[in-house]
Order: C-alpha cells, then sequence, then structure tokens
C-alpha cells in the first residue's frame, strides 16, 4: 500500500520560514519524481516545485528564490524548505510521486502565512 505522510505545515508570520516533510513508503521512492502542489481556498491546485530521480529541481515563478525542494532517498523523505513566506502562499500543501504513470498523492498539510 502506497503512503506519501506530509508534516511541517502550520502557521507562520510573514517573513518566516517552514519545513515540510513527506514521508513515503510502498513505493521505490528513488525511482519516483517527487513534487510538492497546492491549493488555496477557491483555486485550482498548483505545481510549487519538482524533484526528479536525478534530483533536477524545477520551481513555479513566484517560490523561485524562497523555497528549495530537496530528496534523501535513504529516508524515502522529500522536503520543502519555505522562506521568506508570504500571505499568498497559504494553501494546502500536497506532496505528489511519478513515475511510469503510476501517481500517487499526499493528504496534505496545511500551510497558514498571517500576522
Amino acid at each position: 500500500q502506497v503512503q506519501l505522510v506530509e508534516s511541517g505545515g502550520g502557521l507562520v508570520q510573514p517573513g518566516g520560514s517552514l519545513r515540510l516533510s513527506c514521508a513515503a513508503s510502498g513505493i521505490i521512492f528513488s525511482f519516483h519524481t517527487m513534487s510538492w502542489y497546492r491549493q488555496a481556498p477557491g483555486k485550482q491546485r498548483e505545481l510549487v516545485a519538482t524533484i526528479t530521480s536525478g534530483s533536477t529541481t524545477n520551481y513555479a515563478d513566484d517560490v523561485k528564490g524562497r523555497f528549495t525542494i530537496s530528496r534523501d532517498n535513504a529516508k524515502a523523505t522529500v522536503y520543502l524548505q519555505m522562506n521568506s513566506l508570504k500571505p499568498d502562499d497559504t494553501a494546502v500543501y500536497y506532496c505528489f510521486a511519478s513515475w511510469r504513470g503510476n501517481n500517487y498523492w499526499g493528504q496534505g498539510t496545511q500551510v497558514t502565512v498571517s500576522s
């Protein structure tokens, strides 16, 4: 059974930082491209960042320079370090794993940026 379990969300003030984690089980983690998506209230889910099996990364324009995606294959975990957070970053953040057409989602973790 595949499981992607996110953690690390919460309430943070503008300008603050959070580190999200996504622990995977039931998949060959090192083979998978891992991504973080987010969905704000009333908006479509959008891609935030991606890291391939070879650790090539890609970011949405509005998070470049502020967010960093990384992975630890030994721990089957992907991370999203979020710095200089803005109220517009408020959303539910989802972990996504993909390999050869097999796609899996986590349950999401809430990030709220507010003073």
